[in-house]
């Protein structure tokens, strides 16, 4: 939250880009992209057959690429997107290669303060995960579902280390995959592994672990758990290390298993995207108390508002409130926060955003083609064509609102409360 504090917080409203039309001579524009303190907007752009730069405001990359894509902004403000050139690629930081070519790659991570990028790798047909342009010593025949831990020091992802050729059932009964960890994978062999989770420390990791044909567990550092399951979910560690906590599918129904124990017992049509509060006191999860009737529950006792859908639960900073999307099957989309739908139903939503202190929390929705926030459940501001997330300052007083409007980028700040 440091980097927040310097931003520009004066209220008030700027155009940013005056004009997204494409700039002279270019042939075509992406979508655009907006940084964290809402200061540029970046965009691949074609600029001639086979050539392509990024759009940084009204100015442009001097670097070109046959190919560009996945433009991203880093958490500390930096352009990053993955060009290629002459059949290799590369990772691009505001216009700078960084690290050496690959065959092909994707996928970026950051960590939470940007100064680690992190992308997925294949070289020579092996793959694996590149840290701030450097790979992985050992590579892989396949690797996949890869996680960035947040301090940007350690990653993980799913690996293939036994070979097989097509249709080699038996050999995959005896289990293909491995969790690898920096490059260096645990021993042990599984048919599938999903999902890989650090803990607050970055010591260990775990993961979704399918062990036979039908039998489902979560493995932590290599080790399963004792209990096998009919179906797992995303596990996760408990904040202060007590524990892994993961969805389960016992005799048909979901719960919340620990260490292999029952900490839920199964009651549920569904349960998923745990999350707990920082102390570790509250655990929340959207859970379904009949088919196609789905909710929030924090420490196993549901939420009263009932959906056909809910995607996207947010929690406050501690952890003691909680906001979803509610939608009836992808229509009608509203959002619920403690239990309470705000007001309105709208083409779509977007997450809800807390401030780091106080009551406020904001959101973005759609109607009939235009865009506006809601703060605390209520209209703030005008309409816009596109809005990206609201960001709050540090004492939640103040929000920013980054959005385009008659085919301008604005910047505007505000008092929550104007």
């Amino acid at each position: 939250m440091g980097r927040i504090s310097t931003w520009d917080w004066e209220i008030g409203e700027k155009i940013v880009v005056k004009s997204l039309s494409p700039l002279q001579d270019h042939g075509w524009q992406e979508e655009p992209h907006v940084s964290p303190d809402g200061e540029t907007l970046a965009a691949v752009v074609n600029l001639a057959a086979m050539e392509f730069s990024v759009r940084t405001n009204d100015s442009v990359w001097d670097v070109t690429y046959e190919r560009i894509w996945y433009p991203r902004f880093s958490p500390d403000g930096r352009m990053t997107a993955i060009g290629q050139q002459d059949g290799e690629s590369a990772l691009l930081v505001d216009a700078e290669q960084m690290g050496e070519t690959y065959e092909y790659a994707w996928e970026t991570k950051f960590s939470d303060d940007g100064s680690t990028i992190a992308i997925m790798m294949k070289n020579e047909g092996l793959y694996g995960v590149a840290l701030n342009g450097t790979p992985w010593e050992n590579l892989f025949e396949n690797a996949n579902n890869y996680v960035l831990s947040s301090d940007g020091k350690h990653s993980s992802a799913i690996v293939q280390t036994v070979s097989m050729g097509q249709a080699e059932i038996e050999v995959f009964a005896k289990g293909i995959h491995s969790l690898a960890v920096d490059g260096n994978a645990f021993p042990g062999k599984y048919l599938n592994l999903w999902t890989p989770v650090f803990d607050s420390e970055f010591k260990r990791v775990a993961a979704q672990a399918r062990v036979s044909m039908l039998d489902y567990t979560i493995t932590v550092d290599d080790k399963p758990w004792s209990t096998v399951y009919g179906q797992v979910w995303e596990p996760i560690f408990h904040p202060l290390g007590e524990y892994v906590a993961a969805p389960v599918r016992d005799k048909g129904k979901w719960g919340v298993a620990s260490d292999g124990a029952p900490l839920w017992e199964p009651r549920y049509a569904q349960c998923t995207q745990l999350q707990f509060s920082p102390k570790g006191d509250r655990l929340w999860a959207i859970v379904a108390p009949a088919y196609g009737k789905f909710t929030v529950a924090c420490n196993n006792i549901p939420w009263s508002t009932l959906s056909p859908a809910v995607t996207d639960i947010v929690l406050n900073p501690e952890g003691d409130r909680a906001g979803v999307i509610m939608s009836n099957n992808n229509r009608d989309f509203k959002i619920v926060v403690d239990d309470k739908a705000w007001e309105g139903t709208w083409d779509m939503v977007w997450p809800v955003a807390f401030a780091p202190k106080g009551l406020n929390v904001a959101a973005v929705v759609e109607k009939n083609g235009k865009q506006q926030v809601l703060m605390n459940g209520k209209p703030f501001g005008r309409e816009f064509d596109r809005i990206w997330e609201p960001v709050f300052n540090e004492d939640g007083t103040k929000v920013m609102i980054r959005a385009i409007e008659n085919n301008s980028y604005v910047r505007i700040v505000a008092n929550v409360t104007s």
